[in-house]
């Protein structure tokens, strides 16, 4: 891909049933590394109605999905993008993608659980929710 590649060059849109099976491949690599969790055909299949492709000249180079739990809460999941593409936008766009679909469906708050925290409060995420509140986890298995 050309060092001079633009954002304004790399289009965001949502994915398609046609878009599962280059983007299982898409999403091997992040996984093998840690950086992601592994996903089925069928859970990104499910998925489809808020996931969003960054795709440049036809070639998937990011995605993210936003997952909905209920009205109060979804979380931004699966934000993947190459590492030719990083530093350039990508992410952001499609992190600001999922709170726009968020927002479009009254969603109270999004959360993201990741191992870039910098990343995300660059996006408008935080540590802490309003008031007292804080998000726990237990981890009752490895994966």
């Amino acid at each position: 891909m050309a060092t001079e590649t633009t954002v304004s060059s790399i289009l965001i849109r949502m994915a398609t049933a046609d878009d599962l099976e280059p983007l299982t491949a898409f999403l091997v690599p992040f996984v093998e590394a840690g950086k992601l969790l592994p996903r089925t055909f069928d859970e990104l299949r499910d998925l489809l109605p808020t996931l969003f492709l960054a795709e440049y000249e036809g070639t998937i180079v990011g995605c993210a999905a936003l997952e909905i739990y209920s009205w109060k809460l979804a979380e931004v999941r699966s934000l993947a993008v190459s590492s030719a593409m990083q530093g350039r936008g990508v992410g952001k766009r499609l992190v600001d993608a999922c709170i726009d679909r968020a927002r479009s469906a009254n969603i109270l708050e999004v959360m993201a659980i990741t191992s870039s925290d910098a990343f995300f409060m660059a996006c408008g995420f935080d540590y802490t929710l309003p008031g007292e509140k804080r998000a726990l986890f237990m981890q009752l298995r490895d994966l």
